[in-house]
C-alpha cells in the first residue's frame, strides 16, 4: 500500500490548528472552545486553552459506557513470581475508582501531587490513573533510583502523598522498597503526609504509625463499600503529571505532560503511527518508570480502547531469552514496543534465534524500537528473525510520543537502517550550526524543532519556567533545542549521531555524566573527576568514571576505584550501571581549564578526532590512553 504520509504532513503544515483541532475529536471533552492554541502563554504558547476535560475518563469510563465492559484492558504478567491476572475494562475502573477514594480519603485532591514508587505491577497503573481521576498531579519514580534520587524528587515536587509497594523483585533478589522511601524521607526537606503501601508477600514493609497504611487493606474496603468517585474536570492545560529526566547540573528536570494535548497527541499516533485498532494487544516493554512507560504502557493504549501489557520481567534470565516471544504468542501481542537493549541481550543468549521457533507468532506484524540509536546490525537481526516491519523511531522523554518515525498506520515508507525515517505531523524538523543558521542536506548539526511544538509535548518543566526557557528555548531563539546531533538526507530522512551534552544512554535510560561526577567529587580522597559515555554492544552506552586522587593518597588505586562504584551505585542506584572507575595522574583540559570529555570519549570508543587546537597538554591524552588500555577498555568487543 502506498503511504499517505507525505499528504498527511502536508495537511499539519497547510492547517496545523485545524489538523489538531480534528485529531482531538478522537478525545471526549467536558467543554469546548474555538480557540486550539494561545500563543501568548507559556514560554511557547498552549494547547486547548479553555478545553476540560479527564484522562481517567477517557482512558477506562468511556469504554464501559461504550461496550468494552469485558473486554481485557490490561494482562499482568510476571516470569518473576510466576503471577498472572487480566483484568477487564470494567474490573480495571472498580479498582481505580476505589484507589481514588482511598486517595480523597487522605485529603488529595486536585493539583496535589503524589510520587508513585512501584515496580512493573498492576497497581502502578492503577495509582497513576487514579490520580488522573481526582486531578492530582503524579510524578513516577523508578523504582531502582536511590534514595538520595527520591529525596531531590520529593523536595522538587512537595508531594501530599507517596504510594509505594513494599518491595521490588529483580531474578535472584528482592529488593526492600520501604528503607529507601523511609531514607529519602529522612533526608528530604519537604515531608509527605502520607504513604500508601500496597504489600508484596516477597517483603512486607513495616509502616510507620499515623504517617503509613496498608493500601490494599484500604483500597479493598472502599471496593467493597461500592465507594463512587465521579472524574475531576480539568483545564486541558493542567498538569496531568511530572516526569523526572537527567539534567546537565545533575540536578534532575521535572518535566510537565498537560493533559489534553496529550491525549490528542497519543491517540493520534496508535492508529497512524503504530498501525494499532481498539481491541487489539499492545506491549511497550519498559517501565511505568520511564516516559515510555507512561505513553505506551498506560495512556495511549487505553485511551485507544485496547489492551496494554503490564510485565514484570527481564528480556534474558526470566527463565531464558525466550520470554518475549512467549509473552506475545501468549497473550496475543500485534505490536512490540522495547528499547535495541533488550534485542541485544536477547541476540547474545540466543543468536540464531532457536527460542523464536519455539512459539506462534503469527499474529504478530510489527516491532517499534525506541530509547536509543537502533544499530543496524540488531535491527538486521531482528528482522531476519521476526520477519516484521522493524521500526526505529526517535522521541525524548520530553516530547511524550514520537517526533521521527515511520508511520506504519499510514503506510510504511522504505526503512533506511541507522535512521528512525521522518518528522511526524507537529515537528518541523531542522539542522542549524552552532550559530542557528541552517544548515545543507548530509551535514552533521544541532537537531531543533521549530516553535510551537505539537500537543503532548511538554510545556515547560515543573516550578521552573526560566530553567525551561535556558535549557530548550534560549540557544536557538525560535526553536526547541534536543540536544542531539544528526543530519538530514536528501529524502527527509533524520539519522541521530550523538548527544550534544552529558546525557548518556544506559539501556534506554538518560542519565546525566554530570551528576556521577558530583557523587564521585564527595570522595574523601577524588580531586577531580570526568564521567563520559563509552560505547557498549549491550547498553549501547556505559559511563566510565576517571578521577584523579588527592596528593598523599597512598591507597591501593584497586581499592579506591571499588569504593567510587559503589558510591554511585547507592547514591544514584544500579540503574546507572556504572562499573568503571579509572584512577590517572591529570585529566586533558583546555587552556581555560575546560576538560575534554568529547576528546576522551572518542579515544575510548576508537574515533578518530583532531587535536584540540586549546589543548593544554597534548601528552595527557597518551596517558589517558594507556590508563583505558590497562582496564581493557580499549580491547573491549
Amino acid at each position: 500500500m502506498s503511504s499517505r504520509y507525505a499528504e498527511t504532513y502536508k495537511s499539519w503544515q497547510d492547517d496545523p490548528f485545524g489538523f489538531w483541532k480534528a485529531a482531538a475529536a478522537k478525545i471526549d471533552w467536558i467543554s469546548t472552545s474555538d480557540q486550539v492554541f494561545d500563543p501568548a502563554d507559556g514560554p511557547y504558547g498552549r494547547w486547548f486553552p479553555d478545553w476540560e476535560c479527564n484522562t481517567c475518563y477517557n482512558c477506562l469510563d468511556r469504554h464501559v459506557e461504550r461496550g468494552r465492559t469485558g473486554q481485557p484492558a490490561l494482562i499482568y504478567d510476571s516470569p518473576i513470581t510466576g503471577k498472572k491476572a487480566v483484568y477487564s475494562y470494567r474490573k480495571l475502573l472498580d479498582k481505580v475508582v476505589a484507589l481514588s477514594a482511598v486517595l480523597q480519603d487522605q485529603g488529595i485532591g486536585k493539583g496535589d501531587r503524589v510520587i508513585i514508587y512501584m515496580p512493573m505491577v498492576p497497581e502502578a497503573v492503577m495509582a497513576m490513573l487514579a490520580c488522573a481521576r481526582i486531578g492530582a498531579i503524579h510524578s513516577v519514580v523508578f523504582g531502582g533510583f536511590a534514595a538520595h534520587e527520591l529525596a531531590t524528587r520529593i523536595n522538587d515536587a512537595t508531594p501530599k502523598a507517596i504510594i509505594a509497594a513494599s518491595c521490588g523483585i529483580e531474578p535472584g533478589r528482592v529488593i526492600a522498597y520501604k528503607p529507601l522511601i523511609d531514607a529519602a524521607i529522612e533526608q528530604a526537606e519537604h515531608k509527605p503526609e502520607c504513604c500508601l503501601v500496597f504489600q508484596r508477600e516477597q517483603s512486607e514493609a513495616s509502616l510507620i504509625e499515623g504517617r503509613d497504611h496498608d493500601a490494599g487493606a484500604l483500597m479493598a474496603a472502599a471496593e467493597a463499600e461500592g465507594r463512587e468517585v465521579p472524574c475531576v474536570p480539568v483545564k486541558a492545560t493542567d498538569p496531568l503529571y511530572i516526569l523526572y529526566t537527567s539534567g546537565t547540573t545533575g540536578q534532575p528536570k521535572g518535566v510537565v505532560r498537560d493533559t489534553g494535548g496529550h491525549m490528542v497527541a497519543l491517540a493520534w499516533s496508535m492508529a497512524n503511527l503504530y498501525d494499532i485498532q481498539p481491541g487489539e494487544v499492545f506491549w511497550a516493554a519498559s517501565d511505568v518508570g520511564w516516559v515510555v512507560g507512561h505513553s505506551y504502557i498506560v495512556y495511549a493504549p487505553l485511551l485507544h480502547g485496547c489492551t496494554t501489557v503490564v510485565f514484570e520481567g527481564k528480556p534474558v534470565g526470566t527463565p531464558d531469552a525466550g520470554v518475549f516471544w512467549r509473552v506475545i504468542a501468549e497473550h496475543s501481542v500485534v505490536s512490540l514496543f522495547t528499547a535495541p537493549t533488550a534485542f541485544r541481550a536477547i541476540r547474545k543468549e540466543d543468536p540464531e534465534g532457536k527460542l523464536i521457533s519455539k512459539y506462534d507468532l503469527s499474529q504478530f506484524r510489527a516491532l517499534f524500537l525506541a530509547g536509543e540509536r537502533a544499530d543496524p546490525d540488531t535491527v538486521q537481526w531482528a528482522a531476519d528473525q521476526l520477519r516484521v516491519p522493524i521500526v526505529d523511531h526517535w522521541w525524548q522523554t520530553e516530547s511524550g510520543w514520537c517526533m521521527v518515525g515511520n508511520p506504519l498506520g499510514l503506510g510504511k515508507l522504505p526503512i533506511k537502517p541507522g535512521s528512525p525515517t521522518v518528522p511526524m505531523p507537529g515537528y518541523d524538523v531542522q539542522i542549524l550550526d552552532d550559530a542557528g543558521h541552517p544548515l545543507p542536506q548530509g551535514t552533521l548539526g544541532n537537531i531543533v524543532v521549530k516553535l510551537p511544538l505539537p500537543p503532548g509535548c511538554l510545556p515547560t518543566l515543573w516550578n521552573a519556567e526560566k530553567r525551561f526557557f535556558d535549557a530548550y528555548l534560549n540557544d536557538f531563539p525560535g526553536y526547541y533545542k534536543t540536544s542531539d546531533a544528526g543530519i538530514i538526507d536528501a529524502d527527509g530522512y533524520l539519522s541521530i549521531m550523538s548527544r550534544t551534552d552529558d546525557i548518556i544512554n544506559v539501556a534506554g535510560h538518560r542519565l546525566s555524566t554530570g551528576a556521577m561526577e558530583e557523587v564521585l567529587a564527595t570522595h574523601k580522597d577524588v580531586a577531580e573527576c570526568a564521567v563520559i559515555g563509552i560505547s557498549d554492544q549491550l547498553k549501547g552506552q556505559l559511563p566510565c568514571g576517571f578521577v584523579v586522587l588527592k596528593s598523599g593518597v597512598n591507597r591501593p588505586h584497586e581499592e579506591i576505584e571499588k569504593e567510587l562504584v559503589g558510591l554511585v551505585r547507592n547514591q544514584i542506584g544500579p540503574v546507572a550501571a556504572f562499573k568503571i572507575a579509572i584512577t590517572v595522574d591529570r585529566l586533558p583540559k583546555t587552556r581555560s581549564g575546560k576538560i575534554l570529555r568529547g576528546t576522551m570519549r572518542q579515544i575510548a570508543d576508537h574515533e578518530s578526532y583532531k587535536m584540540p587546537a586549546t589543548i593544554d597538554d597534548p601528552a595527557i591524552l597518551d596517558e589517558i590512553t594507556q590508563a583505558l588500555e590497562l582496564h581493557g577498555i580499549l580491547n573491549r568487543v
